[in-house]
């Protein structure tokens, strides 16, 4: 199968500011090796990094961990379905989040559910899977998905959102911990997410607002603010009274979070 006769068998890798605004769009062609390593190189061109010396070494840190993204890489193209020659395997970067989507869904045997947890391999490819491990670039069978939420998570990110949609199989980075969905995971009420997602704009919040965002009552209003801060998620600033106000915890420096002090973008 060669690209050829099939012009699919590649990866597509597009930036986007929203769902209708694309700001850049590449191909990563050629052999297997070839795309894995230049879909890395076009992801790096769209983060950015910064550094941290640790002792006399500079460690260079990525919005997202490379480890994880050379695994969900190596995953789509040794798990693809290469008889679904009408579809490629598409990679679109936003600013909070990135989507990777892979032709075919799972292999008989494995649910979503028992990606993130020890599982034994399921290949549909297992020649590729052989040839990515004879060359180093696998590890173990079957660890994958596993490795990629503990590389998140060591990363103080949330873990990758595993899918299946659209006909074939999805993974989800996420580089803002302040998703609605992972404000769920922390339990946090329809008001509170709200007031969240409301902070992440605006940069800050109040008592008065957040009783007005959510037509509410001061006393409520209260309870579910202390709770924010007790959870580590809003920090509480100013004054008592009128003078006091909240903002997303460790966002003093920087009110909307979207300093980029200390960063570069990426290069190839």
């Amino acid at each position: 199968m060669g690209q050829k006769h099939f012009i699919n068998l590649c990866v597509r890798i597009g930036r986007f500011k929203t769902e209708t605004t694309i700001i850049d769009d590449k191909w990563a062609k050629g052999n297997l090796f070839q795309q894995f390593e230049e879909t890395l190189s076009i992801l790096k061109q769209h983060m950015s990094v910064r550094y941290e010396i640790r002792g006399i070494q500079r460690e260079d840190i990525w919005d997202y961990p490379i480890e994880a993204l050379r695994e969900v890489v190596l995953n789509a193209l040794t798990h693809r379905d290469y008889f679904n020659i009408a579809n490629f395997i598409l990679i679109k970067v936003y600013d909070d989040h990135i989507w990777f989507s892979n032709p075919g869904g799972l292999p008989e045997g494995i649910t979503i559910e028992e990606l993130k947890k020890p599982h034994s391999s399921f290949l549909r490819n297992p020649l590729l899977a052989k040839v990515f491990y004879l060359a180093g670039f696998i590890e173990q069978y079957g660890s994958g998905t596993v490795r990629m939420v503990e590389w998140m998570k060591q990363a103080g990110l949330p873990e990758p959102e595993y899918k299946e949609e659209m006909g074939g199989f999805s993974v989800y980075f996420y580089k803002d911990i302040y998703t609605e969905e992972n404000l769920r995971k922390m339990d946090l009420n329809e008001r509170q997410i709200k007031a969240v997602m409301y902070v992440k704009e605006k940069g800050k919040i109040t008592n008065k607002e957040y009783q007005e965002l959510n037509n509410t009552i001061k006393k409520t209003a209260s309870r579910d603010m202390a709770d924010l801060v007790k959870k580590e998620i809003f920090e509480q600033l100013g004054s008592t009274g009128k003078g006091t106000y909240y903002i997303l915890r460790g966002h003093k420096g920087d009110i909307k979070g979207t300093s980029n002090k200390g960063f570069r973008k990426g290069t190839t």
